[in-house]
């Protein structure tokens, strides 16, 4: 047992050395490297975060200017809509004016053609009547004349 004990006795004090210059390897990597990297690692996460949140809050600025921007789009296009209404109102009661001016003056001629009608119908009936007077007499006259034989017919047979 001896000669195992004092192998393993050998071996750790040969390994001894070694195992204090990997710890001082590690002592020194620690400092020199592993340090600055998680230094470096944590200022990168904090730069991250840091514009993970400016972005986030430059994005909701962007939605809000959006929605800004949406809302004065639909108010102007109802402002737009609103003045294309009233310009349509007014062509259309313009147009309702002019309808019944033209209404009232064709309603004026109509009036005066039919007053103007009924002017010269009544002219007509009393030439007419004046007229068929005169032939109904002319009438009565040419056939009174056949019957009583004094008259230009018989004269000319």
């Amino acid at each position: 047992m001896e000669t195992i004990l004092g192998q393993l006795k050998d071996l750790f004090l040969s390994a001894t050395p070694t195992v204090i210059i990997v710890f001082l390897f590690f002592l020194f990597l620690r400092w020199a490297f592993f340090g600055p990297m998680e230094r470096i690692l944590a200022e990168r996460a904090a730069r991250t975060q840091g514009a993970r949140r400016e972005a986030e809050a430059a994005q909701a600025a962007a939605a809000e200017k959006a929605k800004a921007y949406g809302e004065a789009f639909r108010k102007a296009r109802a402002e737009l809509y609103a003045e294309q209404e009233a310009a349509r109102r007014k062509v259309l009661d313009e147009r309702l004016d002019l309808v019944k001016e033209t209404r009232n003056r064709a309603q004026e001629v109509i009036r005066s053609a039919k007053e103007r009608i009924a002017r010269e119908a009544t002219e007509a009936r009393r030439q007419l009547e004046g007229e068929s007077e005169a032939l109904g007499t002319e009438i009565a006259r040419a056939i009174l004349g056949r019957t009583s034989g004094s008259g230009p017919a018989r004269e000319a047979r």
